[in-house]
């Protein structure tokens, strides 16, 4: 069963997770929010890394919804062919840059149920929008976030709804998008899916998994 923290638990997870995890921030390179929004629906199902490596190109040659709106699926796909799914990706990038351009002024929306009306955007791409680009407070549940929430003992499910509902039940909404990096981070450094490096983690004692194992 899912555990119930206390707000002081709560407190002393993060500050252990702030120990280990000092610069967790957003690793997708961008420099404005519609940058940002290709950015996140390129890295599904992809590293950041990797997502860094295409846009740095891509975004030397084209950077605005404008120029987005203008493209050939054709003239896209082979430019972020390699962060996977292209040409659904290709699709849903030149889609939502249209509708950005025809709906809402060649500006990004700046409110999660606004961004989910543009293709290519769940509620994970839109918490992240949101969080990161304009400052909300939201937890955006990828596949570490719904890990590390199952094996610590936030939630019982790994479904993305149901962790971000028991994230945020939990822990303090002006903490949310801090969380959300730490708990990222934390599953690519440390817990990471096969062999979770327990022995350098500073919330074991915590861990339902860990006192499971």
């Amino acid at each position: 069963m899912s555990k119930k923290f206390t707000q002081g638990e709560i407190e002393d997870i993060l500050k252990r997770l702030e120990v280990m995890h000092p610069d967790a921030v957003c690793e997708l390179e961008y420099n404005t929010p519609f940058e940002l929004l290709v950015a996140v629906i390129l890295s599904a199902q992809c590293t950041d890394k990797r997502v860094n490596t295409v846009t740095k190109k891509l975004f030397a040659l084209y950077n605005t919804p404008e120029q987005f709106a203008s493209l050939d699926e054709s003239t896209l796909e082979p430019l972020i062919f390699s962060c996977g799914f292209y040409r659904n990706k290709a699709k849903n990038i030149i889609s939502a840059s249209r509708d950005i351009c025809e709906k809402y002024g060649g500006e990004v929306p700046c409110d999660v149920k606004t961004l989910m009306t543009l293709a290519g955007v769940g509620k994970k791409t839109a918490n992240v929008v949101y969080s990161v680009a304009f400052g909300g407070d939201a937890i955006a549940v990828d596949t570490h976030v719904s890990r590390l929430a199952e094996r610590i003992g936030f939630c019982d499910s790994r479904d993305p709804l149901k962790v971000e509902a028991a994230l945020n039940s939990q822990i303090p909404q002006d903490k949310w998008s801090h969380a959300h990096h730490l708990l990222i981070h934390h599953g690519r450094y440390t817990c990471h899916s096969r062999m979770p490096d327990c022995n350098n983690c500073l919330i074991s004692e915590y861990c339902r998994y860990y006192n499971k194992n």
